[in-house]
Protein backbone atom coordinates (compact mmCIF):
# COMPACT_ATOMS: atom_id res chain seq x y z
CA UNK A 1 0.00 0.00 0.00
CA UNK A 2 1.00 3.59 -0.35
CA UNK A 3 -0.10 6.81 1.24
CA UNK A 4 -1.67 8.84 -1.54
CA UNK A 5 -0.93 12.14 0.24
CA UNK A 6 2.84 11.79 -0.18
CA UNK A 7 4.55 14.47 -2.28
CA UNK A 8 7.51 12.38 -3.42
CA UNK A 9 8.15 9.20 -5.39
CA UNK A 10 9.07 6.02 -3.57
CA UNK A 11 12.24 4.42 -4.82
CA UNK A 12 12.79 1.89 -2.09
CA UNK A 13 15.43 -0.78 -2.36
CA UNK A 14 15.07 -4.32 -1.06
CA UNK A 15 16.01 -4.42 2.59
CA UNK A 16 18.73 -6.98 1.83
CA UNK A 17 20.41 -4.34 -0.36
CA UNK A 18 20.18 -1.74 2.43
CA UNK A 19 21.53 -4.28 4.91
CA UNK A 20 24.53 -4.92 2.68
CA UNK A 21 25.63 -1.28 3.10
CA UNK A 22 26.14 -2.10 6.80
CA UNK A 23 27.95 -5.34 6.05
CA UNK A 24 24.95 -7.51 6.83
CA UNK A 25 24.30 -10.68 4.85
CA UNK A 26 20.86 -12.15 4.05
CA UNK A 27 21.49 -14.86 6.66
CA UNK A 28 21.83 -12.10 9.30
CA UNK A 29 18.23 -11.00 8.77
CA UNK A 30 14.71 -12.08 9.59
CA UNK A 31 12.67 -10.60 6.77
CA UNK A 32 9.29 -8.93 7.25
CA UNK A 33 8.46 -8.58 3.57
CA UNK A 34 10.65 -6.72 1.09
CA UNK A 35 11.34 -3.54 3.05
CA UNK A 36 11.56 -4.46 6.74
CA UNK A 37 13.81 -6.84 8.61
CA UNK A 38 15.02 -7.71 12.05
CA UNK A 39 18.75 -8.12 12.59
CA UNK A 40 19.45 -11.43 14.30
CA UNK A 41 21.23 -11.26 17.64
CA UNK A 42 23.95 -13.51 16.26
CA UNK A 43 24.80 -10.71 13.81
CA UNK A 44 24.37 -7.95 16.38
CA UNK A 45 26.92 -9.66 18.62
CA UNK A 46 29.29 -10.69 15.83
CA UNK A 47 32.92 -9.49 16.18
CA UNK A 48 33.05 -8.77 12.45
CA UNK A 49 31.31 -5.46 13.21
CA UNK A 50 34.11 -3.56 14.89
CA UNK A 51 34.05 0.05 13.75
CA UNK A 52 34.10 2.79 16.35
CA UNK A 53 31.55 5.10 14.76
CA UNK A 54 30.82 8.55 16.10
CA UNK A 55 27.42 9.23 17.66
CA UNK A 56 25.65 12.46 16.71
CA UNK A 57 22.84 13.24 19.17
CA UNK A 58 19.92 15.35 17.93
CA UNK A 59 17.96 17.25 20.57
CA UNK A 60 15.77 20.38 20.55
CA UNK A 61 14.61 23.44 22.40
CA UNK A 62 11.42 23.20 24.45
CA UNK A 63 8.94 22.11 21.78
CA UNK A 64 5.39 23.04 20.94
CA UNK A 65 2.82 20.25 21.31
CA UNK A 66 3.27 19.28 17.65
CA UNK A 67 7.07 18.95 17.89
CA UNK A 68 9.77 20.93 16.09
CA UNK A 69 10.97 18.49 13.43
CA UNK A 70 13.65 16.72 15.42
CA UNK A 71 13.01 13.36 13.76
CA UNK A 72 12.85 14.95 10.31
CA UNK A 73 16.17 16.69 10.95
CA UNK A 74 17.73 13.45 12.21
CA UNK A 75 16.69 11.61 9.05
CA UNK A 76 17.77 14.42 6.74
CA UNK A 77 21.15 14.68 8.44
CA UNK A 78 21.73 10.95 7.99
CA UNK A 79 20.93 11.33 4.30
CA UNK A 80 23.19 14.38 3.99
CA UNK A 81 26.14 12.54 5.50
CA UNK A 82 25.64 9.74 2.96
CA UNK A 83 25.56 12.32 0.15
CA UNK A 84 28.96 13.53 1.35
CA UNK A 85 30.38 10.02 1.17
CA UNK A 86 30.18 9.24 4.89
CA UNK A 87 29.06 5.73 5.90
CA UNK A 88 26.15 6.81 8.07
CA UNK A 89 23.20 5.17 9.77
CA UNK A 90 20.20 6.58 11.63
CA UNK A 91 18.80 5.26 14.93
CA UNK A 92 15.25 6.19 15.95
CA UNK A 93 12.55 5.19 18.42
CA UNK A 94 9.47 3.27 17.36
CA UNK A 95 6.29 5.36 17.14
CA UNK A 96 3.57 4.67 19.70
CA UNK A 97 0.02 4.35 18.43
CA UNK A 98 -1.15 6.79 21.09
CA UNK A 99 0.58 9.87 19.63
CA UNK A 100 0.06 8.59 16.07
CA UNK A 101 -3.71 8.66 16.66
CA UNK A 102 -3.50 11.79 18.84
CA UNK A 103 -1.97 15.21 18.21
CA UNK A 104 1.28 14.39 16.44
CA UNK A 105 0.11 11.83 13.90
CA UNK A 106 2.85 9.87 12.11
CA UNK A 107 6.37 9.87 13.55
CA UNK A 108 8.60 8.87 10.65
CA UNK A 109 9.79 12.32 9.57
CA UNK A 110 8.19 14.42 6.87
CA UNK A 111 8.42 15.71 3.32
CA UNK A 112 11.56 14.39 1.63
CA UNK A 113 13.18 13.36 4.92
CA UNK A 114 11.21 10.26 5.82
CA UNK A 115 11.66 6.66 6.83
CA UNK A 116 9.89 3.96 4.89
CA UNK A 117 7.66 1.97 4.85
CA UNK A 118 6.06 4.66 6.96
CA UNK A 119 2.56 3.11 7.17
CA UNK A 120 3.97 -0.08 8.66
CA UNK A 121 6.32 1.72 11.04
CA UNK A 122 3.60 4.04 12.35
CA UNK A 123 1.06 1.26 12.84
CA UNK A 124 2.10 -2.23 13.99
CA UNK A 125 5.60 -2.42 12.46
CA UNK A 126 7.19 -5.73 13.53
CA UNK A 127 5.09 -6.07 16.67
CA UNK A 128 7.66 -4.94 19.26
CA UNK A 129 5.31 -2.68 21.21
CA UNK A 130 2.63 -5.39 21.15
CA UNK A 131 5.21 -7.79 22.62
CA UNK A 132 5.99 -5.28 25.39
CA UNK A 133 2.26 -4.95 26.07
CA UNK A 134 1.85 -8.73 26.28
CA UNK A 135 4.82 -9.19 28.61
CA UNK A 136 3.60 -6.36 30.85
CA UNK A 137 0.06 -7.71 31.05
CA UNK A 138 1.27 -11.27 31.64
CA UNK A 139 2.86 -10.00 34.85
CA UNK A 140 -0.40 -8.26 35.80
CA UNK A 141 -2.36 -11.46 35.18
CA UNK A 142 0.10 -13.49 37.28
CA UNK A 143 -0.19 -11.00 40.16
CA UNK A 144 -3.98 -11.28 40.28
CA UNK A 145 -3.83 -15.04 39.84
CA UNK A 146 -1.38 -15.19 42.76
CA UNK A 147 -3.92 -13.37 44.93
CA UNK A 148 -6.70 -15.69 43.73
CA UNK A 149 -4.63 -18.82 44.46
CA UNK A 150 -4.11 -17.98 48.12
CA UNK A 151 -1.43 -15.29 48.03
CA UNK A 152 1.51 -17.31 49.44
CA UNK A 153 3.85 -14.30 49.05
CA UNK A 154 1.47 -12.26 51.24
CA UNK A 155 1.22 -9.46 48.68
CA UNK A 156 -0.55 -6.40 50.06
CA UNK A 157 -3.34 -5.69 47.51
CA UNK A 158 -3.16 -2.01 48.48
CA UNK A 159 0.52 -1.87 47.53
CA UNK A 160 0.54 -3.44 44.08
CA UNK A 161 2.57 -0.99 42.00
CA UNK A 162 2.61 -2.87 38.68
CA UNK A 163 0.04 -1.49 36.23
CA UNK A 164 -1.54 -2.90 33.11
CA UNK A 165 -0.82 -1.20 29.80
CA UNK A 166 -1.97 -0.71 26.22
CA UNK A 167 -0.49 1.19 23.29
CA UNK A 168 -3.20 3.81 22.94
CA UNK A 169 -4.18 7.09 24.57
CA UNK A 170 -7.25 6.21 26.65
CA UNK A 171 -7.90 8.44 29.67
CA UNK A 172 -10.85 6.28 30.74
CA UNK A 173 -8.36 3.62 31.84
CA UNK A 174 -6.38 5.85 34.20
CA UNK A 175 -8.31 4.35 37.09
CA UNK A 176 -10.17 1.04 37.04
CA UNK A 177 -11.30 -1.70 39.40
CA UNK A 178 -10.47 -5.37 38.88
CA UNK A 179 -11.51 -8.62 40.53
CA UNK A 180 -15.23 -8.14 40.01
CA UNK A 181 -16.08 -11.32 38.11
CA UNK A 182 -15.73 -13.89 40.88
CA UNK A 183 -16.31 -13.69 44.66
CA UNK A 184 -12.94 -15.44 45.21
CA UNK A 185 -11.05 -12.74 43.37
CA UNK A 186 -9.40 -9.89 45.24
CA UNK A 187 -11.21 -6.72 44.36
CA UNK A 188 -8.76 -3.84 43.99
CA UNK A 189 -7.98 -0.57 42.27
CA UNK A 190 -5.78 -0.71 39.18
CA UNK A 191 -4.97 1.42 36.13
CA UNK A 192 -3.55 1.28 32.63
CA UNK A 193 -0.41 3.10 31.53
CA UNK A 194 0.47 3.58 27.88
CA UNK A 195 2.74 0.72 26.77
CA UNK A 196 5.74 2.92 26.05
CA UNK A 197 5.63 4.04 29.71
CA UNK A 198 5.94 0.43 30.89
CA UNK A 199 9.16 -0.42 32.67
CA UNK A 200 9.44 -3.34 30.25
CA UNK A 201 9.94 -0.90 27.38
CA UNK A 202 12.73 0.79 29.31
CA UNK A 203 14.27 -2.59 30.09
CA UNK A 204 14.12 -3.64 26.44
CA UNK A 205 15.93 -0.45 25.45
CA UNK A 206 18.65 -0.73 28.10
CA UNK A 207 19.39 -4.47 27.85
CA UNK A 208 22.53 -5.70 26.11
CA UNK A 209 21.23 -9.19 25.25
CA UNK A 210 18.55 -11.74 26.12
CA UNK A 211 20.27 -12.85 29.34
CA UNK A 212 20.58 -9.24 30.50
CA UNK A 213 16.91 -8.75 29.62
CA UNK A 214 15.84 -11.70 31.76
CA UNK A 215 18.04 -10.57 34.65
CA UNK A 216 16.48 -7.14 34.57
CA UNK A 217 12.94 -8.55 34.39
CA UNK A 218 13.60 -10.64 37.49
CA UNK A 219 14.36 -7.44 39.43
CA UNK A 220 11.13 -5.66 38.46
CA UNK A 221 9.23 -4.65 41.59
CA UNK A 222 5.55 -5.45 41.19
CA UNK A 223 4.23 -5.02 44.75
CA UNK A 224 5.07 -4.96 48.45
CA UNK A 225 4.11 -7.63 50.96
CA UNK A 226 2.31 -7.07 54.25
CA UNK A 227 5.67 -6.41 55.95
CA UNK A 228 6.55 -3.72 53.43
CA UNK A 229 9.17 -5.77 51.58
CA UNK A 230 9.29 -5.59 47.76
CA UNK A 231 7.92 -8.47 45.68
CA UNK A 232 9.55 -8.95 42.27
CA UNK A 233 8.64 -10.60 38.99
CA UNK A 234 11.34 -13.10 39.87
CA UNK A 235 9.50 -13.97 43.09
CA UNK A 236 6.42 -14.72 40.96
CA UNK A 237 8.46 -16.93 38.58
CA UNK A 238 7.18 -14.98 35.57
CA UNK A 239 10.41 -13.38 34.31
CA UNK A 240 11.28 -16.33 32.07
CA UNK A 241 7.90 -16.30 30.33
CA UNK A 242 8.03 -12.52 29.92
CA UNK A 243 11.49 -12.85 28.37
CA UNK A 244 10.14 -15.46 25.96
CA UNK A 245 7.49 -13.00 24.79
CA UNK A 246 10.27 -10.50 24.03
CA UNK A 247 12.69 -12.85 22.26
CA UNK A 248 11.88 -11.36 18.84
CA UNK A 249 11.37 -7.80 20.08
CA UNK A 250 14.94 -7.59 21.39
CA UNK A 251 16.25 -7.82 17.81
CA UNK A 252 16.65 -4.34 16.23
CA UNK A 253 14.57 -3.42 13.19
CA UNK A 254 16.13 -2.29 9.92
CA UNK A 255 14.39 -0.01 7.40
CA UNK A 256 15.51 2.87 5.14
CA UNK A 257 15.04 6.54 4.35
CA UNK A 258 13.68 7.82 1.05
CA UNK A 259 17.33 8.24 0.01
CA UNK A 260 18.08 4.64 1.03
CA UNK A 261 20.12 5.42 4.15
CA UNK A 262 19.87 2.50 6.63
CA UNK A 263 17.74 3.21 9.67
CA UNK A 264 17.51 1.15 12.85
CA UNK A 265 14.21 1.74 14.63
CA UNK A 266 14.05 -0.06 17.93
CA UNK A 267 12.27 0.63 21.20
CA UNK A 268 10.17 3.65 22.07
CA UNK A 269 10.10 4.88 25.68
CA UNK A 270 8.50 8.30 26.17
CA UNK A 271 10.93 11.02 27.24
CA UNK A 272 8.60 12.85 29.63
CA UNK A 273 7.82 9.74 31.71
CA UNK A 274 10.63 7.37 30.72
CA UNK A 275 14.17 7.83 29.37
CA UNK A 276 13.21 8.66 25.77
CA UNK A 277 15.95 6.94 23.76
CA UNK A 278 16.04 4.09 21.28
CA UNK A 279 17.69 0.84 22.32
CA UNK A 280 21.28 0.42 23.43
CA UNK A 281 21.44 -2.66 21.19
CA UNK A 282 20.54 -0.67 18.05
CA UNK A 283 22.83 2.27 18.81
CA UNK A 284 25.75 0.05 19.74
CA UNK A 285 25.38 -2.10 16.62
CA UNK A 286 25.01 0.95 14.36
CA UNK A 287 28.25 2.51 15.63
CA UNK A 288 30.06 -0.77 15.02
CA UNK A 289 28.66 -0.97 11.46
CA UNK A 290 28.84 2.70 10.38
CA UNK A 291 31.23 5.63 10.77
CA UNK A 292 28.56 8.15 11.84
CA UNK A 293 25.36 7.31 13.73
CA UNK A 294 22.70 10.00 13.91
CA UNK A 295 20.25 9.40 16.73
CA UNK A 296 17.72 11.47 18.64
CA UNK A 297 16.54 11.84 22.19
CA UNK A 298 13.00 12.79 23.11
CA UNK A 299 11.81 16.40 23.48
CA UNK A 300 14.32 19.05 24.60
CA UNK A 301 17.83 19.08 26.04
CA UNK A 302 16.31 19.27 29.52
CA UNK A 303 14.59 15.89 29.12
CA UNK A 304 15.68 13.37 26.48
CA UNK A 305 19.25 14.62 26.13
CA UNK A 306 19.80 14.63 29.88
CA UNK A 307 18.53 11.05 30.10
CA UNK A 308 20.62 9.98 27.13
CA UNK A 309 23.68 11.32 28.93
CA UNK A 310 22.85 10.27 32.49
CA UNK A 311 21.11 6.93 31.86
CA UNK A 312 21.80 5.52 28.40
CA UNK A 313 25.50 6.33 28.07
CA UNK A 314 26.23 4.60 31.38
CA UNK A 315 25.06 1.36 29.73
CA UNK A 316 26.28 2.14 26.22
CA UNK A 317 29.74 3.11 27.44
CA UNK A 318 30.19 5.78 24.74
CA UNK A 319 29.50 9.52 24.72
CA UNK A 320 28.17 11.47 21.72
CA UNK A 321 30.81 13.22 19.62
CA UNK A 322 28.55 16.19 18.83
CA UNK A 323 25.01 17.49 19.41
CA UNK A 324 22.55 19.03 16.97
CA UNK A 325 20.14 21.44 18.66
CA UNK A 326 16.97 21.74 16.55
CA UNK A 327 15.07 25.00 16.71
CA UNK A 328 12.06 26.31 14.83
CA UNK A 329 10.95 29.91 14.54
CA UNK A 330 7.39 28.97 15.44
CA UNK A 331 8.54 27.53 18.78
CA UNK A 332 10.63 30.63 19.48
CA UNK A 333 7.62 32.82 18.72
CA UNK A 334 5.53 30.78 21.17
CA UNK A 335 8.16 31.13 23.90
CA UNK A 336 8.23 34.84 23.20
CA UNK A 337 4.52 35.25 23.87
CA UNK A 338 2.90 34.73 20.46
CA UNK A 339 -0.55 33.12 20.75
CA UNK A 340 -0.50 29.40 20.04
CA UNK A 341 -2.77 29.80 17.02
CA UNK A 342 -0.47 32.47 15.52
CA UNK A 343 2.94 30.84 15.89
CA UNK A 344 3.27 30.38 12.11
CA UNK A 345 2.88 34.12 11.53
CA UNK A 346 5.91 36.40 11.33
CA UNK A 347 6.46 38.08 14.69
CA UNK A 348 9.98 39.43 15.17
CA UNK A 349 9.23 40.91 18.59
CA UNK A 350 8.03 37.56 19.96
CA UNK A 351 10.93 35.80 18.27
CA UNK A 352 13.48 38.04 19.99
CA UNK A 353 11.92 37.43 23.38
CA UNK A 354 11.72 33.69 22.77
CA UNK A 355 15.47 33.42 22.19
CA UNK A 356 15.97 32.98 25.92
CA UNK A 357 14.64 29.43 25.63
CA UNK A 358 17.21 28.61 22.95
CA UNK A 359 19.91 30.21 25.06
CA UNK A 360 19.04 28.00 28.04
CA UNK A 361 19.23 24.80 25.98
CA UNK A 362 22.62 25.89 24.63
CA UNK A 363 23.71 26.32 28.23
CA UNK A 364 22.39 22.84 29.05
CA UNK A 365 24.48 21.22 26.32
CA UNK A 366 27.57 23.01 27.59
CA UNK A 367 27.05 21.43 31.03
CA UNK A 368 27.95 18.12 29.35
CA UNK A 369 31.00 19.63 27.60
CA UNK A 370 29.82 18.64 24.15
CA UNK A 371 30.30 20.59 20.90
CA UNK A 372 27.04 21.52 19.21
CA UNK A 373 25.46 23.19 16.22
CA UNK A 374 22.07 24.87 16.09
CA UNK A 375 19.91 23.55 13.24
CA UNK A 376 17.08 25.84 12.14
CA UNK A 377 14.34 23.55 10.87
CA UNK A 378 13.06 25.71 8.04
CA UNK A 379 9.33 26.17 7.44
CA UNK A 380 7.70 27.84 4.45
CA UNK A 381 6.28 30.48 6.82
CA UNK A 382 9.74 31.60 8.03
CA UNK A 383 10.52 35.15 6.94
CA UNK A 384 13.95 36.25 5.63
CA UNK A 385 14.07 38.98 8.26
CA UNK A 386 13.56 36.51 11.12
CA UNK A 387 16.14 34.09 9.70
CA UNK A 388 18.64 36.94 9.38
CA UNK A 389 18.03 37.92 12.99
CA UNK A 390 18.64 34.36 14.17
CA UNK A 391 21.88 34.13 12.20
CA UNK A 392 23.15 37.43 13.61
CA UNK A 393 22.13 36.41 17.13
CA UNK A 394 24.10 33.15 16.85
CA UNK A 395 27.13 34.87 15.29
CA UNK A 396 27.28 37.39 18.13
CA UNK A 397 27.45 34.48 20.58
CA UNK A 398 29.97 32.52 18.54
CA UNK A 399 27.47 29.69 18.17
CA UNK A 400 27.44 27.49 15.07
CA UNK A 401 24.16 27.72 13.13
CA UNK A 402 23.05 25.94 9.97
CA UNK A 403 19.77 25.95 8.05
CA UNK A 404 18.07 22.56 7.77
CA UNK A 405 15.73 22.46 4.79
CA UNK A 406 15.33 18.69 4.70
CA UNK A 407 11.53 18.69 4.57
CA UNK A 408 11.58 20.36 1.16
CA UNK A 409 14.97 19.16 -0.13
CA UNK A 410 15.85 15.93 1.66
CA UNK A 411 19.53 15.30 2.35
CA UNK A 412 20.55 18.10 -0.02
CA UNK A 413 18.93 20.53 2.41
CA UNK A 414 21.29 19.53 5.23
CA UNK A 415 24.68 19.26 3.54
CA UNK A 416 25.91 22.40 5.30
CA UNK A 417 24.72 20.96 8.61
CA UNK A 418 26.43 17.65 7.82
CA UNK A 419 29.75 19.35 7.03
CA UNK A 420 29.58 21.25 10.30
CA UNK A 421 28.80 18.04 12.21
CA UNK A 422 31.79 16.26 10.65
CA UNK A 423 34.11 19.05 11.79
CA UNK A 424 32.69 19.12 15.32
CA UNK A 425 32.77 15.35 15.72
CA UNK A 426 36.35 15.13 14.43
CA UNK A 427 37.73 17.42 17.13
CA UNK A 428 39.44 16.00 20.19
CA UNK A 429 36.74 15.34 22.82
CA UNK A 430 36.67 17.46 25.95
CA UNK A 431 38.05 15.36 28.84
CA UNK A 432 35.25 16.72 31.05
CA UNK A 433 32.55 15.29 28.77
CA UNK A 434 30.36 12.92 30.73
CA UNK A 435 27.17 12.53 32.77
CA UNK A 436 25.88 15.46 34.79
CA UNK A 437 26.18 13.82 38.21
CA UNK A 438 28.07 11.11 40.06
CA UNK A 439 26.03 8.04 40.96
CA UNK A 440 27.43 8.18 44.48
CA UNK A 441 25.44 11.35 45.11
CA UNK A 442 22.19 11.00 47.04
CA UNK A 443 18.86 11.02 45.22
CA UNK A 444 18.01 14.59 46.37
CA UNK A 445 21.46 15.78 45.27
CA UNK A 446 21.01 14.26 41.80
CA UNK A 447 17.57 15.81 41.40
CA UNK A 448 18.74 19.21 42.62
CA UNK A 449 21.65 19.12 40.16
CA UNK A 450 19.28 18.43 37.26
CA UNK A 451 16.62 20.89 38.42
CA UNK A 452 18.90 23.81 39.23
CA UNK A 453 21.33 23.47 36.34
CA UNK A 454 19.17 22.24 33.44
CA UNK A 455 15.73 23.54 34.39
CA UNK A 456 16.75 26.75 36.15
CA UNK A 457 14.87 25.98 39.36
CA UNK A 458 15.84 27.86 42.50
CA UNK A 459 14.55 25.18 44.86
CA UNK A 460 13.35 21.58 44.98
CA UNK A 461 10.81 20.33 47.49
CA UNK A 462 9.64 16.79 48.17
CA UNK A 463 6.13 15.77 49.23
CA UNK A 464 5.66 13.72 52.41
CA UNK A 465 5.18 10.63 50.27
CA UNK A 466 8.38 11.35 48.36
CA UNK A 467 10.31 11.94 51.59
CA UNK A 468 9.08 8.61 52.95
CA UNK A 469 10.09 6.87 49.73
CA UNK A 470 13.56 8.43 49.87
CA UNK A 471 14.17 6.85 53.28
CA UNK A 472 12.84 3.52 52.04
CA UNK A 473 15.00 3.57 48.90
CA UNK A 474 18.14 4.45 50.87
CA UNK A 475 17.55 1.46 53.16
CA UNK A 476 17.09 -0.77 50.11
CA UNK A 477 20.35 0.48 48.56
CA UNK A 478 18.62 2.04 45.54
CA UNK A 479 19.90 5.56 46.17
CA UNK A 480 22.95 5.01 43.95
CA UNK A 481 20.85 4.54 40.82
CA UNK A 482 20.37 7.26 38.16
CA UNK A 483 17.22 9.37 38.30
CA UNK A 484 14.69 9.50 35.46
CA UNK A 485 12.73 12.74 35.73
CA UNK A 486 9.05 12.60 34.75
CA UNK A 487 8.25 16.19 33.75
CA UNK A 488 6.20 18.12 31.23
CA UNK A 489 8.06 18.55 27.91
CA UNK A 490 6.32 21.88 27.25
CA UNK A 491 8.29 23.91 29.78
CA UNK A 492 11.70 23.90 31.40
CA UNK A 493 9.78 23.89 34.68
CA UNK A 494 7.20 21.41 35.96
CA UNK A 495 4.41 23.79 34.92
CA UNK A 496 3.55 23.51 31.19
CA UNK A 497 2.23 27.08 31.19
CA UNK A 498 5.62 28.60 32.05
CA UNK A 499 7.13 29.18 28.63
CA UNK A 500 10.38 30.85 27.62
CA UNK A 501 13.02 30.61 30.33
CA UNK A 502 11.33 30.35 33.74
CA UNK A 503 13.40 31.59 36.67
CA UNK A 504 13.20 31.40 40.45
CA UNK A 505 10.62 28.62 40.46
CA UNK A 506 10.29 25.66 42.80
CA UNK A 507 10.25 22.12 41.41
CA UNK A 508 8.06 19.71 43.35
CA UNK A 509 8.69 15.96 43.49
CA UNK A 510 5.33 14.43 44.36
CA UNK A 511 6.36 10.76 44.36
CA UNK A 512 8.86 8.21 43.12
CA UNK A 513 8.51 5.01 41.15
CA UNK A 514 11.27 2.41 41.45
CA UNK A 515 12.25 0.96 38.06
CA UNK A 516 14.86 -1.39 39.43
CA UNK A 517 14.82 -3.68 36.40
CA UNK A 518 15.50 -0.73 34.11
CA UNK A 519 18.12 0.49 36.55
CA UNK A 520 16.76 3.90 37.54
CA UNK A 521 14.33 5.68 39.85
CA UNK A 522 11.52 7.70 38.30
CA UNK A 523 10.83 11.05 39.99
CA UNK A 524 7.35 12.30 39.17
CA UNK A 525 6.72 16.04 39.05
CA UNK A 526 3.66 18.17 38.37
CA UNK A 527 0.70 16.48 36.71
CA UNK A 528 2.60 14.21 34.34
CA UNK A 529 0.28 11.47 33.09
CA UNK A 530 1.47 7.93 32.35
CA UNK A 531 -1.70 7.40 30.30
CA UNK A 532 -2.27 10.35 27.95
CA UNK A 533 -5.68 11.18 26.52
CA UNK A 534 -6.77 11.86 22.96
CA UNK A 535 -7.35 15.49 21.90
CA UNK A 536 -10.74 16.84 20.86
CA UNK A 537 -9.74 16.49 17.21
CA UNK A 538 -7.17 13.74 16.85
CA UNK A 539 -5.06 12.64 13.92
CA UNK A 540 -7.26 9.53 13.72
CA UNK A 541 -10.00 11.69 12.16
CA UNK A 542 -7.83 12.27 9.09
CA UNK A 543 -6.99 8.61 8.54
CA UNK A 544 -8.90 6.35 6.18
CA UNK A 545 -8.56 3.64 3.57
CA UNK A 546 -9.79 4.71 0.14
CA UNK A 547 -9.78 2.21 -2.73
CA UNK A 548 -7.35 0.03 -0.81
CA UNK A 549 -4.88 2.84 -0.11
CA UNK A 550 -4.05 4.46 3.22
CA UNK A 551 -4.91 8.16 3.41
CA UNK A 552 -3.93 10.74 6.00
CA UNK A 553 -1.33 8.84 8.02
CA UNK A 554 1.38 11.31 7.05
Amino acid sequence: MKNITLNHPRKLRKITTIAATLGLKPADLELYGDYKAKIKMSAVQSPRFSRQGKIILVTAITPTSAGEGKTTTTIGLGDALRRLGVASAVCLREPSLGPVMGIKGGATGGGKAMVEPMEDINLHFTGDIHAVTSANNLISAVIDNHLFQGNPLRIDPERIVWKRCMDMNDRALREIEVGLSNPKEVRRKDRFDISVASEIMAILCLSRDLNDLKGRLEKVIVAYDTNGKPVTAGDLHVAGAATMLLKEAIQPNLVQTLENTPVLIHGGPFANIAHGCNSVIATDFARRAADFVVTESGFGADLGMEKFMDIKTRVLGVMPSAVVLVVSLKALRLHGGAPKEDTKTENLAALKKGMENLEKHMENIRYFHLPFVIALNKFATDSPEEISFLKEWAEERHAALEISDVYASGGAGAEGLARRVIVLASAEPDPLCGPLYDLQKSIPEKIETIAKRLYGASNVIFSEQAESQLREYAEAGWDRLPVCMAKTPLSLSDNPKLLGRPRDFTLTIREFKPSIGAGFLVALTGEVMTMPGLPKNGAFEKMDVVDGEIVGLF
